[in-house]
């Protein structure tokens, strides 16, 4: 094994009464490429400045390659007294090439002479990759690196790190982002740091092999600590079994609304006996909206129905908020009309997270200062609606600003989902929240007895949660497509295989006869691959947990090498698996 670029022996860091975390061993190789996984206000982003040397630790010992150049990617860089992004990009000692920079910006399709005090947050955002790549880094330290990127900036930065030589550490709640990228996962929990020789993908399976030991390390000690109240009650197994229900209540959803859908993805129009025409929530009609002469939407005609979940994507400028702000009423169209039921109610989150002051304590936000808070018309002690949200019942008179970014998004979504509504608008919801808090909220709009209108990048976010998605491209059209991100990505380019088949010399086809039913293989393998599946997660499941033995790869070497060439070729039948009986599963919905 390589030594390593960079080391940490016995990090401890003290904040406020007592210590964030301690006796922490970090270890990091040249080529690693790592996910750092924990909650908000766990100390994932104090961690990373610790590592590139920003703050000095309260104990521990750092160890560093003379000459290696750690470059740390902030969440919200200070641009204060720049006059432009370029200015900002190229101040400081340890300032990269202009060249550099302004190659990468362009690539990026960030204009650097942009002011900094009027730049937006996607805007400061590519800024500050611009820099950071330009630096030339050793180790890279990303802090939420997708916050604000359209998925196109997103997929640009998935392939720069794929290619990248050096080591990086990841913070990020976006999945995909994490699933593509990393070999290895830390976990920050509690005080400690956990290490695991696995990527993301792997990451659920090894924690739940974690918890499962506690618990009965717990068990054997007869001290429940406060394991039950903060992981056995948070229910990790009942949780993936809640994940598998609402996507089973999803692909449902999804299925009823594409009946709605015409071919080419745009709405049926109801007849007086419809039963959908009593569900009509927001119904646009050949909408068209400009800015001078640029056309943002073009003939849009939509439905949105009660309970719909609709997701709109698209790269930055091409139309998201300003379709948001038509359907909501904030804006009217130029041509075309938007009809909207009377009894529409919205609550908006909005990425600014504006409505907080940080002098506030969390039950001046969530009870005006009191001790009870009235949820969809059923008053709850504050303390026990904290918790759902995933806080410590002991935070109650902590002031908003002493929370970490994802704290506060958290705070904010308890107290907008306990207002009345039927219909919840959420702009880019997943900035700043941790994996749990995003199971969380998935759980809440499943659960949402209303319509969701959600604009964000966040890819797994889109599959998990809506059942439409409206695609713009930044021409004025909108492509109406059921289901999730991945279902809009499929449809978005049919005609590159039309095309390679419809050339002068293609030889016209014989109309195949339709098939009314799967064959027999086909229905047999729809029928047994869950079970097939869940048994490669289960060996998946207990390889990883062997290779999270830190002892395991100095004490056996050649069994550790046999278990990653293994976990690999079982991730590898897992995904064809997968992708089989999601195939299987298309098929079967079509022919029915």
């Amino acid at each position: 094994m390589a030594a390593p670029v960079l080391a940490y022996e016995d990090l401890g860091i003290i904040q406020g009464n007592g210590w964030l975390f301690r006796h922490v061993d970090l270890h990091l190789g040249e080529r690693d490429r790592l996910a750092l996984i924990g909650r908000n206000g766990a100390g994932k982003t104090t961690l990373l400045r610790l590592i590139a040397g920003q703050i000095d630790s309260d104990e521990g010992r750092r160890t560093i390659v003379p000459g290696t150049r750690v470059i740390l990617l902030e969440q919200e860089p200070n641009l204060a007294g720049h006059a432009t992004l370029l200015d900002w990009a190229l101040a400081g000692d340890d300032a990269p090439a202009r060249h550099e920079v302004e190659a990468i910006a362009d690539q990026l399709g960030i204009d650097l002479n942009r002011e900094a005090a009027t730049a937006s947050g996607g805007e400061r955002r590519r800024a500050a990759i611009a820099r950071a790549l330009a630096q030339d880094p050793d180790v890279l330290l990303l802090d939420e690196p997708t916050n604000h990127l359209d998925l196109a900036a997103i997929e640009w930065l998935e392939n720069w790190l794929a290619r990248f030589t050096g080591a990086f550490i990841v913070i990020s709640h976006d999945r995909t982002f994490l699933t593509r990228l990393t070999k290895n996962t830390i976990w920050l929990d509690r005080g400690s740091l956990r290490r695991a020789e696995v990527g993301f993908g792997g990451f659920e399976a090894w924690t739940e092999q974690v918890y499962a030991e506690e618990a009965r390390n717990a068990a054997r000690l007869d001290a429940k600590l406060k394991l039950e109240e903060h992981w056995l009650l948070r229910g990790v197994t009942a949780r993936r079994s809640r994940n598998e229900g609402r996507l089973a209540k999803l692909i449902e959803m999804r299925a009823v609304r594409a009946s709605m859908l015409g071919p080419q993805g745009t709405a049926k129009l109801a007849t007086a006996s419809d039963d959908a025409k009593t569900k009509i929530v927001i119904d646009a009609e050949h909408v068209t909206k400009r800015y001078s002469d640029r056309i943002i939407l073009k003939d849009f005609t939509f439905r949105v129905t009660r309970g719909d979940r609709i997701g709109i994507v698209g790269a930055n400028g091409a139309g998201k908020t300003t379709l948001l702000k038509l359907l909501t009423g904030e804006i009217e169209p130029d041509e075309g009309r938007i009809k909207r039921a009377k009894t529409l109610n919205g609550i908006v989150i909005d990425q600014q997270r504006k409505l907080m002051s940080p002098e506030k304590r969390i039950r001046d936000i969530l009870a005006d200062g009191g001790d009870w808070i009235e949820v969809l018309g059923v008053k709850k002690h504050i303390a026990g609606y904290l918790k759902e949200f995933l806080f410590d019942p002991n935070m109650i008179d902590a002031r908003v600003g002493t929370l970490s970014g994802g704290e506060r998004s958290r705070l904010l979504l308890a107290r907008e989902f306990a207002r009345p509504s039927n219909l919840l608008v959420l702009d880019e919801p997943t900035n700043d929240l941790d994996l749990e808090t995003l199971d969380l909220l998935q759980e809440v709009i499943a659960d949402y007895d209303g319509t969701v209108l959600i604009v964000s990048h966040d890819r797994d976010f889109l599959d998990r949660t809506v059942t439409v998605t409206l695609g713009l491209d930044g021409s004025g059209k909108v492509d109406i497509v059921p289901g999730g991100y991945a279902d809009w990505v499929k449809k978005r380019a049919p005609a590159v295989s039309t095309a390679r088949s419809s050339g002068p010399k293609a030889e016209a086809a014989l109309p195949a006869k339709a098939r009314a039913k799967l064959t027999y293989k086909d229905q047999r393998d729809l029928d047994q691959l869950p079970a097939e599946i869940e048994k490669i997660e289960a060996a998946i499941a207990r390889d990883e947990a062997e290779l999270a033995k830190p002892d395991l790869y100095t004490r056996d070497p050649k069994r550790f090498d046999a278990l990653m060439i293994g976990l690999e070729t079982a991730r590898r039948r897992k995904e064809e698996a997968e992708m089989r009986w999601l195939e299987l599963a298309e098929m079967a919905e079509n022919l029915g």
